[in-house]
């Protein structure tokens, strides 16, 4: 197992499903935890309940993410309460499920800042601290609809393909640092996310969110660690689809498994 006793784990999108289960699971484990999210009622619930069962520190930042001052308030309020964080789990993210023409532009900022931005904003800071001490570890959610082009999904499908080619990259250039940087690829799993994208965006049995984040972690203590693991046996069979089809029918397959065609 990867030891994460004596560490402080970062979660964005801890309120709720993948995240809660991120927290929950590093708490378990020994790290101290710091949740993010917009519903700080939620957070504090978690936050209490993490104390008591974990009995480890757990610090609660009510943040909406969306916002493009976001990060710079979530940086300082961490130097303000004296937290260096060795685990960064870049969880927050959602969906929208309508062909981009009728999109509300709003919105599609509000998903490309959340699902990309925040994602390189934070790793962008808190990667050199955990260089500098040769250990941290980075989890970046993206998705299986990462692997192909998704009709009625564009602005989704495409940001988390950005977030799984940004996390490898990154993975790469640390290589030799002691930095685990991770890309965890859930399919269709048992959270809030479809009260936003809508249940036609399901594809496949949901997962729970407790087996992808087991799936994450023992990728993590994996003796040969890898920079990208999707959960699933079924999800990563679909994954792998992509390369075998050509790129228009792959396109063609998926438009019609999320109803867009």
């Amino acid at each position: 197992m990867y030891d994460y006793v004596g560490l402080t784990a970062l979660v964005t999108g801890a309120s709720s499903g993948i995240g809660e289960q991120f927290a929950k699971g590093l708490a378990a484990r020994g790290a101290a935890v710091v949740l993010v999210a917009r519903r700080a009622d939620r957070l504090e619930q978690l936050a209490a309940s993490i104390r008591a069962d974990h009995g480890v520190r757990a610090d609660v930042v009510a943040e909406d993410l969306t916002r493009p001052d976001a990060t710079v308030r979530l940086l300082a309020a961490l130097g303000e309460r004296g937290v260096t964080v060795d685990v960064l789990v870049n969880n927050a993210g959602f969906a929208t499920h309508a062909p981009l023409l009728d999109e509300d532009r709003q919105r599609v900022d509000d998903e490309v800042r959340l699902n990309v931005a925040t994602v390189v904003e934070l790793t962008h800071a808190l990667l050199p601290g955990m260089v500098e001490r040769r250990r941290g570890v980075v989890v970046n959610v993206a998705s299986t609809a990462a692997f192909q082009p998704v009709p009625g999904m564009a602005v989704y499908g495409a940001t988390k393909a950005f977030v799984l080619s940004f996390t490898e990259a990154v993975a790469y250039e640390v290589r030799d640092t002691g930095v685990r940087v991770l890309a965890l690829c859930p399919g269709a799993t048992q959270t809030e996310f479809f009260d936003v994208a809508g249940d036609a965006a399901s594809v496949g049995r949901r997962q729970t969110a407790v087996q992808v984040v087991d799936t994450a972690l023992r990728a993590i203590a994996a003796r040969r660690s890898r920079s990208t693991v999707v959960s699933g046996a079924a999800n990563r069979v679909g994954s792998s689809l992509p390369r075998f089809v050509p790129r228009r029918t792959a396109t063609a397959i998926t438009a019609r498994l999320v109803g867009a065609s």
